[in-house]
């Protein structure tokens, strides 16, 4: 008996050095799956059915609805949604698509600000009807080059708006992106506008903000429309020189019919900082296009009315800019025709110049690298083609 009870007390201490073991190895083992984000050691409760409604016919369901408080075991009243005798803007709810005054069977697709084409530049070429030809026309070119000498000290005053956008405008150690972005772009602008008095084209000249733009046009059988508000516009009393489901179809510049600027001249556009609409390059590029085929199909329908044009009279010219602080886009769109149903025929044509940086780095601490300066602080590889094509589109029509 002695030695029967030693070893089940024996067996019992090896069985609760076992368990322990093995609670400290479960342990252990739900530790390293809790680090590595394990979902054997971290389960998640699997969510609650909703329970099945069971509707009875001829069966009257008995509620706690008129003792004014939960019962058990009494099932929960359902009562008819209360409708307010007013309008209430923070509970209003929108009829169903199909009844509402503006829904039609054919749908529209609507391209606005935040629209990610996806494949770019190519498919808003296709769905406006458009040749797209590389780099500037050649007489922006020229114009280009002719502009060295214009501004005195020019390299010197458009290095010192980079800085300004760059450094001297923050106190921080590495900027915003948004902000040095749009300050840079409305430096330059102020630069360029510093030439007013040479030109007295420039005088009939003014910029626009958050206005918004609305045109509609048909490619094949299906309908488009691009409308929101895009960026900074620069009006003019001139146009530029020229070179031979539920929707409503509108077509509005943005602008009142006797605005004393009513011809769009540059379009300036600025990367979206916010990870959620940012776009990349090609779409950027393509936003820029859209945009500027609408502003010159809105102006075409005011001037020669919303049915399609195989030729117009006199083509209609929008140029674009687009930067992210650092790179810049420049577009020219010219609008030739507004008959856009077929693949033949005239078509409109489109100048790109893409990816022209205005400088390499602007560093406020050096950057260092296996104590060497890879890249000193401070402003370096200035580019002087990038503003002078920036001024070229500035003065194009008023030179």
């Amino acid at each position: 008996m002695a030695g029967s009870k030693i070893f089940l007390r024996e067996a019992r201490c090896l069985n609760m050095a076992s368990s322990l073991y093995s609670q400290r190895g479960c342990l252990l083992q739900a530790r390293r799956h809790l680090a590595l984000t394990c979902p054997s050691a971290a389960k998640i409760a699997p969510p609650r059915r909703p329970r099945e409604k069971v509707d009875i016919p001829g069966l009257e369901v008995i509620t706690y609805g008129e003792r004014m408080h939960y019962v058990p075991g009494l099932a929960k009243p359902v009562y008819p949604p209360w409708e307010k005798d007013y309008k209430d803007p923070g509970y209003y709810k929108s009829p169903p698509a199909q009844e509402m005054a503006l829904y039609k069977q054919k749908p529209c697709y609507v391209f606005n600000q935040r629209t990610n084409m996806l494949e770019g530049v190519r498919q808003a070429a296709w769905l406006t009807k458009t040749q797209v030809n590389s780099g500037l026309p050649p007489h922006l070119l020229t114009l280009a080059e002719s502009l060295e000498s214009l501004v005195e000290d020019q390299s010197e005053r458009v290095q010192n708006a980079i800085k300004h956008a760059r450094f001297w405008d923050t106190t921080e150690s590495r900027p915003d992106k948004e902000k040095y972005s749009k300050t840079l772009l409305l430096n330059l602008l102020h630069l360029c506008a510093t030439l007013q008095s040479s030109s007295s084209a420039q005088r009939r000249r003014i910029l626009a903000e958050n206005y918004s733009l609305a045109a509609t046009w048909r490619r094949g059988e299906d309908l488009f429309q691009v409308r929101g508000q895009n960026g900074l516009l620069q009006c003019s009393m001139d146009a530029l020189p020229q070179k031979v489901d539920v929707y409503k179809e509108m077509n509005c510049t943005g602008f009142r019919d006797d605005y004393l600027y009513p011809h769009a001249h540059t379009l300036y556009f600025l990367e979206s900082t916010d990870p959620q609409w940012k776009l990349k390059p090609d779409q950027f590029r393509a936003k820029m296009f859209m945009f500027a085929f609408g502003n010159a199909l809105a102006r075409a329908h005011k001037l020669y009315g919303t049915e399609p044009q195989s030729l117009l009279q006199r083509p209609i010219t929008v140029q674009a800019v687009g930067s992210n602080g650092r790179i810049f886009q420049f577009l020219v769109f010219q609008l030739n025709t507004t008959d856009l149903d077929q693949d033949d025929g005239i078509k409109n044509q489109m100048w790109l110049d893409a990816d022209v940086e205005l400088y390499d780095f602007a560093k406020v601490r050096p950057l260092v690298k296996k104590k060497q300066v890879k890249v000193p602080a401070g402003l370096s590889g200035y580019k002087a083609e990038a503003f002078r094509k920036f001024l070229a589109l500035y003065l194009h029509g008023a030179v």
